[in-house]
């Protein structure tokens, strides 16, 4: 029909589950800020859209794990560490002599102009002479967003041990805070709403929150199977509610549509 919406177009995304032990399991997540159209306000892990420069093929001389990641993965990889680096400041990479990067004022002060595409993140990069750490990252959950939504993402979730020589900072625009906080933490804070916490990442952080520590969050990610969540809505006597497989590791997740925000 001729007033028919077109399909919201699905763009890929990426984002990182950055935990530690210091000394409890803690992940760091960020707030959004209010004024950004999607998820404004809430408690959110670090991430976004993938970028052209992402799939630069200079990267391959500028990462670690290039032929250990699926060429398809790799734009994905760089995004997720690059988002994280934007939000928070802290740069998943290695120098050549394998130490990781423990942190530098010129990456500092490159933030601005690389998350207003005034300077490639290449660029930075070359400039540190050091590679990104694909290998730290470890596959932690793949979400679709539902097709109800005015805007749809295809977001791989990553965990990755954070390096303890760097300090997260937000970055004042997208992000208003960087809090390091123990996922059930953040949960409880959910519930008594006093943290906004969209529907997937609530979901994430019941998963997260089921690891010992950020050693164990990591291997559990590694050891599970992937199942690709896209949330459905269904109708029932009591209302629509919004469905993910029972199969996903999250267990039976049948949320009332009144209670979802993003």
């Amino acid at each position: 029909m001729a007033d028919e919406k077109p399909p919201v177009p699905i763009l890929p995304a990426a984002t990182i589950l950055l935990v530690r032990d210091d000394p409890v399991f803690e992940v760091l997540m960020v707030k959004r800020h209010h004024q950004i159209d999607f998820a404004s306000g809430a408690l959110v892990f670090p991430g976004g859209k993938t970028h052209a420069g992402d799939h630069d093929a200079a990267w391959e001389q500028r990462v670690r794990g290039w032929d250990r990641t699926a060429p398809e993965k790799r734009a994905l990889r760089i995004a997720a560490i690059r988002e994280a680096y934007e939000e928070t400041g802290i740069l998943l990479a290695r120098h050549a002599d394998d130490a990781p990067f423990r942190g530098d004022e010129r990456a500092g002060e490159a933030r601005n102009d690389i998350a207003h595409d005034r300077r490639s993140f290449l660029d930075l990069v070359d400039a540190l002479d050091v590679q990104l750490d694909l290998d730290a990252l470890t596959v932690f959950a793949r979400w679709i967003t539902p097709a109800m939504m005015h805007k749809r993402f295809d977001t791989w979730f990553y965990v990755a041990a954070a390096p303890a020589d760097q300090l997260a900072v937000c970055d004042g625009w997208e992000t208003v805070d960087a809090e390091w906080i123990a996922p059930s933490e953040a949960l409880r804070l959910a519930d008594l709403g006093q943290r906004t916490v969209i529907f997937p990442t609530r979901m994430n952080l019941q998963l997260l929150a089921e690891a010992s520590d950020a050693v164990n969050a990591v291997a559990r990610a590694a050891a599970r199977t992937l199942v690709v969540v896209e949330p459905k809505v269904t109708q029932t006597p009591d209302g629509p509610v919004l469905a993910i497989p029972p199969d996903a590791g999250y267990g039976v997740v049948v949320e009332p549509l009144s209670r979802v925000r993003g």
